[in-house]
């Protein structure tokens, strides 16, 4: 049986603004490839897409995304540079299409700039001092996180939650569905959250690869898609 992860009010008060809708990263604007998704009749209904999102948690960005932020926590909390520089790096390079690189490096840089300006902590000022290229989404989070002494496993959680909230968000808009059809997409997803969160913690660098090659194909195929509302 695992061992339960305590909070206290400020960690958790921390996590929820970082990764709330509000927060100013832009997120509302992505899709991921959703929408090329959509358009191509791949996803048609709520079903499919909680079949979508489900394999893009567990196979595809959202596992990648878990690994890079687990790795980049720890490499915060440790006192070589190199690791930090090399994570960061790895990260804003390791993106599937030109609008995924957009897209986690656009959201990157602006969580650590508004989380520099609220909570700014040595933790940022260090990353930003060791890599001066664009820092990926997951890695900004991490690294702010474990500035902030809030551990791994909770910030992982959160991250891929929010990360499956705004997929879900833009295909109600897409598909379209109603809220409640939303709704049950984010419920049903809550063990791929969980599992993919797990596999992250026990994961190594060399563990890191994606396996949903029609969702990165998708976010490929979204740059030159004729009509759209949403920028990857």
């Amino acid at each position: 049986m695992g061992t339960a992860i305590i909070m206290d009010d400020k960690a958790l008060y921390r996590l929820m603004a970082w990764l709330s809708p509000a927060f100013p990263v832009g997120a509302f604007s992505y899709s991921s490839g959703i929408e090329w998704a959509i358009e191509a009749g791949d996803i048609t209904d709520e079903a499919a897409l909680q079949d979508w999102l489900g394999v893009m948690l567990s196979e595809g960005g959202g596992y990648c995304d878990a690994v890079l932020l687990a790795q980049a926590h720890r490499a915060a909390l440790s006192d070589g540079d190199q690791a930090l520089h090399d994570i960061a790096e790895l990260a804003a390079a390791f993106a599937p299409s030109r609008e995924r690189h957009l897209e986690t490096t656009a959201q990157g840089n602006a969580f650590i700039e508004a989380a520099r300006a609220a909570w700014g902590c040595a933790a940022i000022d260090r990353l930003k001092s060791v890599w001066d290229g664009p820092v990926a989404y997951p890695v900004a989070v991490a690294v702010t996180a474990a500035g902030h002494g809030i551990a791994l496993e909770p910030t992982l959680s959160a991250y891929l939650q929010a990360l499956a909230a705004n997929w879900v968000s833009a295909g109600v808009r897409l598909i379209p569905l109603g809220q409640t059809q939303g709704l049950r997409v984010v419920a049903a997803l809550e063990s791929a959250v969980a599992a993919t969160a797990q596999r992250a913690l026990n994961a190594t660098l060399d563990d890191l690869g994606s396996a949903a090659f029609r969702a990165d194909l998708a976010s490929a195929r979204h740059e030159t898609q004729y009509t759209r509302l949403f920028r990857s």
